[in-house]
């Protein structure tokens, strides 16, 4: 437990100190591995060199009770209505469109493959497809929707067991190409030739100084503390922290929205540091076939959200922030945004709580399409 926490706080420690280094070869390593990156990386080798398993240290509770929690108050307190007008229904509808997707590719996929041995032997007949629904409910509504969906529809442990290896797998290595795509989601939106409207960063923040720091977080621990008792379920919570957050935001003129904004940041920065105890790099269990379904499941998700981008009209950018706040959640959804611009985290938490409140309905929809067409 010490080790963990010591790793954690190195972690933060010497990233918040590299990014006040101001020398060229700095610059050039936050360009391929930003900070939040780094943040998710660092305790992962840490582990590897020290041959730890972190994974199951106290610290991940404390991290879901009080610290993102605490991040997602701190975050959304940082928005005001101005900034949040700007996300517009466009960038809600590429979301839209890549949950759409997660929860129909595998029915279609099925269907037009089903006479393969892939299709109708593994996934039919031994009956693999039941770690479908859980995947769906994974990547959309986070680790409770696919509980959820795994009693809901009685995957087996063992074939549960492998989608969590997978799934694990999968999902760090796609933050991790979600870091780098959306630095270069600029010059991706000039290829493309989208000529959206100026995006939310734009938009000049209110930093009111007339809060003290002090009484700032005092008003947000004393919300984390008061939410907490009394409300026991995960999503609940994170639903009504992010409503009490945009209030606060919203209504109290005196808000010092810099304040919470650069607090949030380093929480998030900590938070990933936790998230990276878990990252495991020596996870070798692989089922090739499978493991190729998902990773076109994935792309192609992406691909889809490309599209409707460019058919809409809106920023590149978006579509690694809905991708995340699909595939990754509540904490590296802000986080990979945060490598691109920091105003956005608010509306990447908005996104992702969007995905946590609809994930079990679109694993049921999954559920529903493949008993009815292919069962």
């Amino acid at each position: 437990m010490i080790t963990s926490v010591l790793i954690t706080l190195f972690t933060v420690l010497f990233i918040l100190l590299l990014e006040r280094l101001k020398h060229p070869w700095i610059k050039k390593l936050f360009h391929w591995f930003p900070s939040i990156l780094l943040a998710y990386l660092i305790p992962a080798i840490c582990s590897l060199i020290l041959g730890q398993n972190f994974s199951e240290v106290a610290l991940h509770q404390w991290s879901k009770t009080l610290f993102i929690p605490l991040a997602i108050v701190s975050v959304m307190s940082s928005l005001s209505i101005v900034q949040l007008k700007r996300v517009g229904w466009r960038p809600i509808a590429v979301f839209l469109s890549g949950s759409l997707w997660i929860a129909l590719f595998p029915v279609g996929f099925m269907l037009i493959f089903q006479q393969t041995d892939f299709v109708s032997t593994t996934l039919i007949d031994l009956e693999s497809w039941k770690g479908i629904p859980p995947i769906v409910g994974s990547w959309i509504g986070g680790s409770t929707s696919q509980l959820v969906l795994k009693e809901l529809i009685a995957c087996p442990e063992a074939l549960f067991l492998t989608i969590l290896v997978l799934d694990n797998i999968l999902v760090n290595l796609w933050t991790i190409g979600m870091f780098q795509t959306i630095k270069k989601s600029d010059t991706v939106n000039k290829l493309l030739k989208i000529k959206s409207l100026e995006p939310p960063a734009q938009v000049s923040a209110i930093h009111s100084q007339r809060h003290r720091p002090l009484l700032s977080i005092l008003i947000l621990l004393g919300t984390v503390f008061l939410v907490h008792v009394s409300f026991s379920l995960f999503v609940a919570k994170v639903v009504v922290l992010s409503l009490i957050g945009l209030g606060l935001g919203f209504f109290i003129k005196s808000w010092n929205y810099k304040f919470t904004l650069n607090l949030g940041s380093i929480l998030i920065l900590l938070v990933m540091a936790i998230l990276g105890l878990k990252l495991q790099f020596t996870l070798t269990q692989f089922d090739w076939i499978f493991s190729s379904f998902l990773i076109l499941w994935l792309l192609s998700h992406f691909i889809i959200m490309l599209g409707v981008a460019k058919l809409l009209n809106v920023h590149v950018a978006w579509v690694p922030i809905a991708s995340m706040a699909n595939v990754g959640g509540i904490a590296t959804a802000p986080a990979v945004t945060a490598a691109y611009e920091k105003k956005w985290m608010p509306h990447a938490i908005i996104l992702a709580v969007l995905s946590m409140a609809t994930g079990t309905f679109w694993g049921m929809v999954t559920i529903g399409l493949i008993q009815v067409f292919l069962l």
